[in-house]
């Protein structure tokens, strides 16, 4: 209706301009009247034609350099313009309409500079490109979409705008072009610190992970540095006169249960939330690396549960599962916690992956640990937002045997996240 009455209203000013200019050369008469009258005839005209001009029915289009990237990444964006009749445009803006879910950016580590920060990585994307485009038939507007944050994202439109040199006609038309740009969480390097040990030949400590018991001796091989001083073969050291150690048949390695808190309890710290997903899906491929059972269990209004171990094809269905999950309203974490507290193995080590510790919690923890070979509790938030309450509650969890680490900026911005196990 609106857009009616505007066609209606233009059109009226050109014609009422033409009858005006038409006027003046009638009644006053001359060279100089009908020249101007004649000299404006064709703008006039190129005015009505514009008006008419149907921009509607342009073929538009928009070509993404990848439609799969991981958070932090650029795509580089072409948006054609295909018009089948050459009509001459003085000037073309092209404007992309960005969903909610761009209006904020991803710089991979360098984001947890601003942990305390949260809203500077708020921004309002805003690409609007003009161009001259005259006679041609087909127009292009490149640009580029920077830092782009993890999660599925619609384009859903494109604003485009044209109009007179004057800026008597204006016309704007908004193409639904579909588009779908899915950006899958980091993936960061994780040392997993059991224990601290020093090796006879030198004096410098250590990190290990040992996932897997000995059993029964299967052979003998070379001593290599880190073997245990307690697997020196010695009667076969001293018949080779070069140091042995024994071989073992490794047991199978203890189930680990990784436990992601996907619930919003008052105010959630969107960075510290982001970190959490990108820290549960590297423990995942870590863990896998070192040949672990792995389980992955979301809380939330609901709780996919993924056997990562089982089938491979799990760890796309998990990040996939990661790219589109948001934090769930009105659930509270500690009360699902205390359910699955009642399905965990006794021989399952549970790592609990959340950003907000209270006493709820902490109740929660003890049925678990009752139940659980182990207990490891990663707690991110930004070193500057843990209240006092928070550090006693980890001191206490700290005494009674959970194992607790505080992921702050601090560890978050270095290039290897460790994470201690023992």
């Amino acid at each position: 209706m609106n857009g009616t009455i505007q066609f209606v209203s233009k059109l009226s000013f050109i014609v009422c301009l033409f009858v005006i200019l038409f006027s003046y050369a009638m009644f006053q008469g001359g060279f100089v009247s009908w020249f101007l009258f004649f000299s404006f005839l064709p703008i006039f005209l190129y005015h009505i034609a514009l008006l008419f001009y149907p921009i509607g029915k342009w073929e538009v289009n928009r070509q993404l350099s990848g439609h799969v990237v991981k958070a932090g990444d650029r795509v580089s964006v072409t948006i054609r313009i295909i018009r089948r009749m050459p009509f001459p445009l003085y000037y073309c803006i092209c404007e992309e309409v960005f969903p909610d879910s761009l209006n904020k950016i991803d710089s991979y580590k360098e984001k947890y500079h601003y942990f305390d920060q949260p809203e500077k990585l708020n921004v309002q994307r805003k690409i609007k490109k003009i161009v001259f485009p005259w006679f041609r038939r087909t127009i292009e507007f490149p640009y580029v979409i920077e830092q782009i944050p993890r999660g599925e994202h619609q384009l859903q439109a494109v604003r485009i705008k044209t109009g007179d040199v004057f800026g008597m006609v204006k016309k704007e038309h908004i193409f639904q072009v579909s588009d779908e740009l899915i950006v899958y969480p980091n993936e960061r390097p994780i040392r997993l610190l059991e224990q601290v040990s020093s090796y006879e030949q030198g004096s410098t400590p250590t990190y290990s992970v040992n996932t897997n018991n000995t059993n029964m001796v299967t052979g003998i091989r070379e001593y290599i540095p880190g073997d245990k001083f307690t697997w020196i073969d010695w009667k076969q050291t001293a018949k080779k006169n070069t140091m042995m150690t024994k071989e073992f048949e490794q047991e199978k390695s203890t189930d680990t249960l990784i436990v992601l808190d996907n619930c919003q309890e008052g105010s959630t710290n969107i960075i510290a939330y982001e970190a959490a997903i990108e820290v549960a899906f590297s423990l995942i491929n870590t863990m896998q690396q070192q040949a672990s059972q792995v389980g992955f269990l979301i809380v939330g209004e609901k709780m996919p549960f993924f056997a990562v171990h089982q089938d491979p094809a799990q760890k796309d269905l998990v990040r996939k599962q990661l790219t589109r999950i948001q934090p769930s309203l009105n659930t509270q974490f500690a009360v699902k916690l205390r359910e699955v507290s009642m399905t965990v193995a006794r021989d399952n080590v549970v790592m609990i992956i959340t950003t907000n510790l209270n006493e709820a919690f902490v109740q929660s923890l003890r049925r678990m640990m009752q139940r659980a070979k182990r207990v490891i509790v990663l707690f991110i938030q930004s070193a500057s937002k843990v209240t006092k309450q928070e550090h006693a509650i980890i001191q206490q969890l700290k005494i009674e045997g959970v194992v607790i680490t505080n992921l702050s900026e601090e560890q978050l911005t270095q290039n290897t996240i460790e994470v201690s196990i023992t």
